[in-house]
């Protein structure tokens, strides 16, 4: 409040004292198109997905958690769990369960944070 005796802080008690209702504004959405539908694999190691998923302890700790799944016959074919869960450790990983079924076709994965890694990216290429 510029150029009055009263602060923001003044001004919100009164409001609230007063019970009026403060101007909500609306969230903006971003409007996109609707995405393709996922085509369904025929064979086993033609589409592998990924994920990263995260819990925490008892102690306030984050726990990440690795997983890597055949699209095809739901096979779960990598859980990986640690504190923290860096590019290389991934990678590594992933070259395992490439080394013991083969390499997919394609990868899927969302777009999150954890995938912007350069080391990730270079691997990919």
């Amino acid at each position: 409040m510029k150029g009055f005796g009263q602060n923001h802080k003044r001004v919100y008690r009164i409001y609230r004292e007063l019970e009026l209702n403060l101007r909500i504004k609306p969230k903006r959405r971003i409007k996109r198109d609707k995405p393709d539908a996922l085509n369904v694999p025929m064979a086993a190691n033609e589409v592998w997905s990924m994920d990263f998923m995260s819990d925490s302890l008892s102690d306030g700790r984050s726990l990440r958690s690795f997983n890597l799944i055949d699209d095809y016959n739901r096979e779960c074919l990598t859980i990986d769990v640690d504190l923290s869960m860096p590019a290389l450790r991934v990678i590594r990983s992933l070259e395992q369960v490439i080394e013991w079924r083969g390499k997919p076709t394609a990868l899927r994965c969302d777009n999150g944070p954890e995938y912007i890694s350069g080391a990730l990216v270079n691997c990919a290429n």
